[in-house]
């Protein structure tokens, strides 16, 4: 099965050696994602809701590179520097989701790529 590397101009660049995301078949593996602004490069770290919606944002525009959308995730990742931040991500994140929400898991860690707050990644199927 040949892999393709979906490329988003709407959604921020990788800040490392990895692509927005790659599509293997049917599926689709996205990155994860903070809350970076397309094309400011401006960071969203003051308000945690804010900083989700973004991310959500972000997540949102390379499913639209691939011509899918947040009915086509099928398992998520949270990533949380701070759990006491879960209920405000959590009802941003629902808020994604009208029907048949996807799998997750939401953890928490240390540190995140530049300090910011919360890091999503998910899997779409077509």
């Amino acid at each position: 099965m040949a892999k393709e590397v979906v490329y988003s101009p709407n959604a921020p660049e990788p800040i490392g050696p990895y692509s927005q995301a790659i599509k293997a078949g049917n599926m689709l593996f996205v990155s994860g994602q903070i809350a970076i602004q397309k094309p400011s490069g401006n960071l969203v770290t003051g308000n945690i809701t804010e900083e989700a919606h973004q991310v959500m944002k972000n997540l949102s525009e390379i499913l639209k590179a691939s011509e899918m959308d947040f009915s086509h995730i099928a398992k998520t990742t949270i990533f949380l520097k701070d759990m006491n931040n879960f209920p405000k991500v959590n009802e941003v994140y629902g808020s994604y989701f009208k029907e048949m929400p996807p799998a997750r898991e939401t953890v928490e860690v240390s540190r995140l790529p530049k300090d910011v707050n919360v890091e999503i990644s998910c899997i779409a199927v077509k």
